[in-house]
Order: structure tokens, then C-alpha cells, then sequence
């Protein structure tokens, strides 16, 4: 019976998987992306984002165990120095996969998992260039530029057009 074993195997033993996977975060660490099939980076998700999280606090039994989780000192150094700054801030959610369609030998689905904070791409999207304001026929009580300027305007127009119509029957007084 399987019940209560809840993680992907992947067709691999337990040495070959923890390999894999130690292997694929250190590349995703140094690289900030990799191309993979998409059970395998649900798996990396897995084992990545708590390894971030202990890198934000820089001391020497969370480097410890993240060298023995990744068995790479590149792999250390890049995750306690670039990627910790950069993540700091963030208090989860590190990573972000994207779907890329399937592979063509065997029709496995294929994405690309990265960390979300040096995608140069997406952070400039996320931005929005300037906050429009929405007009609405009620009034908020709070008086805007915007609606101050509308309002001089429509009293313009309106002045002007009453004068219009002074004229008009004075004109027509006149005849």
C-alpha cells in the first residue's frame, strides 16, 4: 500500500533523487533559470524555498545546512550573497514556474523555474507607468485636482454660454 507518501518519487531511488535535486538547485542558484519538466521543478519548488528562506539570516549553522542540502560552495556563496539581497524583503514565493509547452521525444510538459526577483523582464511589467483616476458621477467628498479642473471647465463653458444667450435677447429686444 502507498498511503501517506505524498512526494513524487520521479522513477528514482532516494540517493539518485536527493542528487538530482541538489544538482537542479544549484544550477537554478547560479543560473536564476532553468529549463525542466514541471513535476520535477514542483519538486524543486519544494526543496529550494526553505533553503532561501534560512539564507536571509547569514550564520554559520544555516550555511551548514544548506551545504548539506547542495554540496557546492559556489552554490553557497551565490545563495547567502546575491540571491539573500535580493529576497530579503520577500517572505515567501521565491521561485515561479512557467509552462513552455511539451517536449517532443516523449510529450513530457516542460517549464522554466526561476527566482522572481532577478527576472529583469517581468519586474519592469509589474510596474505600472502612472496611476490613472476613474471619474464618477457621485461626488467622494474629497476634491481632487482633476475634478477641480473639470469643474472650472464646465463653469467656463457654461458662462460663456449664458452670455451667449444674454446677448441673444438683447438682440432680440432690440428688433
Amino acid at each position: 500500500m502507498r498511503h501517506g507518501k505524498k512526494f513524487n518519487h520521479l522513477g528514482r531511488t532516494a540517493s539518485h533523487r536527493k542528487a538530482m535535486l541538489s544538482n537542479m538547485a544549484t544550477s537554478l542558484i547560479l543560473h536564476r533559470r532553468i529549463s525542466t519538466t514541471l513535476a520535477k521543478a514542483k519538486e524543486l519548488r519544494k526543496y529550494v524555498e526553505p533553503l532561501i528562506t534560512r539564507a536571509k539570516e547569514d550564520t554559520t549553522h544555516n550555511r551548514r545546512v544548506a551545504f548539506s542540502y547542495l554540496q557546492s560552495k559556489e552554490g553557497i556563496k551565490a545563495l547567502f550573497g546575491e540571491v539573500a539581497e535580493k529576497v530579503a524583503a520577500r517572505n515567501g514565493g521565491y521561485t515561479r514556474i512557467i509552462k513552455t509547452g511539451f517536449r517532443l521525444g516523449d510529450n513530457a510538459e516542460m517549464c522554466i523555474i526561476e527566482l522572481v526577483d532577478f527576472n529583469e523582464l517581468m519586474l519592469k511589467d509589474a510596474k505600472p507607468a502612472k496611476k490613472t483616476t476613474r471619474r464618477s458621477r457621485r461626488s467622494t467628498g474629497k476634491s481632487t485636482d482633476a475634478n477641480e479642473q473639470v469643474a472650472d471647465a464646465k463653469a467656463d463653458t457654461s458662462d460663456a454660454d449664458n452670455k451667449g444667450a444674454d446677448e441673444q435677447k438683447e438682440d432680440k429686444s432690440e428688433d
